[in-house]
């Protein structure tokens, strides 16, 4: 039920492409009014970002190409929830070990995002990430693909919120993460929620 009255049922499904990351379909969805309408969308497994902070306030970024836009991107360490009963936490700890070669002894949730709502399901949970320590040099995970080209750099918290403000950093997940991260500094971090609240799905 929307927030306004109208049940907004699916009528029919048609499966256009399966993936292992995502799926697209179209759905007859009932409209306001009477009548249907057709959308198109891509049904998306979630994935987990991560602002990795440390004790002199610097945030760790990465560089990554990104092919659809063709270009590299700044961005947190992150990926996707695809590791069937993985908890979320231990999922962002996990894309923090491997891209950015740290580990955190604490880890809060900061923002939930749904990233392009009018046409992808796909949520997107960011943690803050503390404490931080190095994965010793023997126990570093080896990257491939694009992750093999990865540039990881640390930059002080305001100095990546101004990125962020000039449009230098334009992942969605990053930019949230970015301006979370200063919003909850600014108020002494009270307002996190625990690494395992429930996912607004």
């Amino acid at each position: 039920m929307s927030e306004l009255g109208h049940r907004y049922e699916v009528r029919s499904r048609e499966e256009r492409y399966r993936g292992r990351i995502f799926d697209v379909v179209t759905e007859e969805v009932t409209m306001p009014g009477g009548g249907t309408g057709l959308r198109d969308l891509v049904r998306h497994v979630g994935a987990v970002a991560v602002v990795a902070l440390d004790d002199a306030g610097q945030v760790v970024l990465i560089r990554q190409y990104r092919h659809p836009v063709g270009r590299h991107l700044w961005e947190l360490p992150a990926g996707l929830m695809d590791v069937s009963g993985e908890e979320l936490p231990a999922a962002a700890l996990r894309e923090l070990a491997e891209e950015a070669d740290l580990t955190a002894g604490r880890v809060d949730v900061l923002v939930d995002l749904h990233s392009s709502p009018g046409f992808t399901n796909e949520i997107v949970r960011v943690f803050l990430a503390r404490d931080l320590a190095d994965v010793p040099a023997a126990e570093r995970h080896e990257r491939r693909d694009e992750e093999a080209d990865l540039q990881v750099v640390r930059i002080d918290l305001d100095e990546a919120v101004a990125m962020v403000l000039a449009g230098e950093i334009t992942n969605a997940s990053a930019v949230a993460g970015l301006l979370a991260t200063a919003s909850a500094r600014d108020t002494g971090f009270a307002a996190l929620r625990r690494a395992d609240a429930p996912l607004p799905r």
